[in-house]
């Protein structure tokens, strides 16, 4: 049996989709396009996110379920201490040469499946210590220290009436 130091080494060692990522970055820098998008191929093809070697990106990004099925476009700055879990989409509504960003500050927790678009051509910031829930959907700014939760499900019977599941109280 492994000792939880030698289980933690060994998690580790290898190719992180974050290790990865902050490599193409490196690559992207210092002008070796081809090489950056090899290892954006590579970080894709081992955990199916698209991680552009042009976003800003702060070295303690964490990712959930090694982020599969994350999009980022390259016009997002990511704070400290971010954590972003699997199937997330951070979208611009504008080119990647545009002046437009996305922010997303220090301290921010994204939930699976979330959502940030930016409104068209216009800047979007997600405050410092913000959560996003999962499968929640963004396209405005976020106060620091706010949550963001998914709207309540809708259920359509057969006749087409609907009904919105709400959470019994606890007695």
């Amino acid at each position: 049996m492994s000792t939880p130091v030698k289980r933690a080494r060994r998690r580790s060692l290898g190719p992180s989709p974050e290790r990865l990522w902050q490599l193409s970055i490196r690559l992207q820098k210092r002008g070796l396009r081809p090489l950056a998008a090899l290892v954006k191929y590579v970080n894709s093809a081992l955990y199916h996110n698209s991680l552009p070697p042009g976003a800003t990106v702060s070295p303690d990004l964490r990712f959930g379920h090694h982020g599969f099925g994350t999009v980022i476009h390259t016009n997002v700055v990511i704070g400290r201490g971010v954590k972003i879990y699997h199937n997330v989409t951070i979208a611009m509504r504008s080119g990647s040469k545009s002046p437009y960003r996305i922010v997303i500050e220090d301290n921010v927790l994204i939930g699976a499946n979330a959502v940030i678009i930016s409104p068209h051509r216009s800047d979007l910031t997600i405050g410092r210590g913000a959560r996003i829930g999962a499968g929640a959907v963004v396209s405005a700014d976020v106060p620091p220290g706010c949550s963001v939760v998914s709207a309540p499900a809708v259920v359509i019977a057969p006749d087409g009436s609907r009904t919105t599941l709400q959470r019994q109280p606890v007695e």
